[in-house]
């Protein structure tokens, strides 16, 4: 659906530049007129061009901008605050107040504009398509990776809820599908 408005959102702004444009059997006649007209009363001119432009792509933006209830949902499970990693490092994960269900994730040397995406594995993942990059949050840690340049960029980060997770598996760890259940060494 966003891709369906931000198409017909171009095909408009394309329409338009084609209108303003005339052909070059008409440019003498065209200048002419136009001349005629600047005199009397301006005509339609590069800041109404400009505006619907932008118009236009705040049009796009707002398409894109979108989120569906499921993914909005989802955004309210996000960790926010600034989150320490391993060896040192943090991340810094804020709502966007601007536009429902976006995340600005920022760390050193980084800076992504993301939104959750729904997944298989039951992981919350907050993605930036147009950079590559992923942040990957489970209950007792969370990851920052970029699929473009197939690297890791934060490990091991853990807000304070997850902290207590981890701690909690640390000392109660979950037993391993490779163990076999207590019912079975009984016999």
């Amino acid at each position: 659906m966003k891709h369906l408005i931000a198409a017909a959102l171009i095909l408009g702004a394309s329409t338009l530049a084609l209108a303003q444009n005339p052909t070059a059997d008409t440019a003498h006649k065209a200048h002419s007129e136009k001349s005629a007209k600047a005199k009397a009363k301006p005509s339609a001119s590069r800041t109404e061009i400009k505006s619907t432009a932008k118009n236009m792509a705040a049009g796009v933006e707002a398409a894109e901008a979108a989120l569906s209830p499921e993914e909005l949902a989802l955004a309210d499970r996000v960790h926010t605050g600034r989150i320490p990693c391993e060896l040192g490092a943090y991340v810094t994960v804020t709502a966007d107040d601007k536009a429902p269900g976006y995340f600005n994730v920022v760390g050193k040397g980084f800076k992504y504009r993301m939104s959750p995406v729904a997944s298989r594995t039951g992981a919350l993942r907050l993605e930036d398509e147009k950079a590559g990059a992923v942040w990957i949050q489970i209950a007792n840690k969370s990851m920052l990776m970029n699929q473009k340049l197939g690297q890791r960029l934060a490990d091991e980060c853990m807000s304070p809820e997850q902290a207590i997770v981890a701690d909690s598996l640390r000392k109660n760890p979950a037993p391993s599908l490779l163990d076999a259940p207590a019912t079975a060494l009984a016999k």
